[in-house]
């Protein structure tokens, strides 16, 4: 009972960022943080939002980090740092334009495929070894440059589709902490909701 695990939501603060596509990682945080009835507080010490949570054995941290999407992993390795939390017990939530809108996939480890806030953790935890949990938000057709993209707010149907995609990764990650991560991704990754609407995640 006395080990910490760490759910780390990406994002970046302030209210004219709430509902972007870039702060999918916040958003499955505060979506946690209601199904478990967690409190948030603003912790100083490690520049980041902390809410905490038992679930069965587990006592588990939320984290929004304050520092700017860029500067993720300063505020993620000094939360693992004081509560001595090893990168395996890391699961940190990011935004994925490769991925579509639909889509969530959990994965080990590996590359940070170019999102600043996967290179800031790696960097600060000092280790690609941590499970990261990605979450679609697509890309525009033809467009090369995605900064505009993935700093708009979702829009109407995008955010009602979204819905469904926290309710399901919010559930990955309970599957996670109960489970570990091979069921985790065999159970949940893949499609929550395909363009023709059907559930099908595999």
């Amino acid at each position: 009972m006395d080990e910490w695990y760490l759910v780390a939501g990406l994002g970046n603060p302030g209210p004219q960022y709430e509902r972007t596509r870039h702060n999918a990682g916040f958003l499955l945080a505060d979506r946690l943080a209601r199904r478990w009835q967690a409190d948030w507080s603003w912790e100083r010490a490690f520049e980041s939002r902390l809410a905490r949570a038992l679930r069965g054995e587990r006592r588990v941290l939320l984290c929004q980090p304050q520092t700017y999407m860029n500067a993720s992993g300063r505020a993620v390795a000094a939360v693992a740092r004081y509560f001595q939390v090893p990168a395996d017990r890391i699961l940190v939530v990011v935004d994925d334009a490769d991925l579509a809108l639909g889509q969530i996939r959990m994965r080990p480890g590996g590359g940070t495929g170019g999102h600043h806030g996967l290179e800031s953790v790696t960097a600060h935890l000092g280790t690609p070894s941590y499970p990261r949990l990605r979450i679609g938000i697509g890309r525009q057709p033809g467009a090369r440059e995605i900064t505009a993209h993935v700093l708009a707010p979702f829009g109407p149907e995008e955010w009602e589709r979204l819905q469904a995609v926290l309710d399901r990764a919010a559930e990955q990650v309970e599957c996670w902490l109960e489970h570990g991560l091979a069921r985790a991704m065999n159970l949940y990754n893949g499609w929550v909701q395909s363009p023709s609407g059907r559930s099908e995640a595999t």
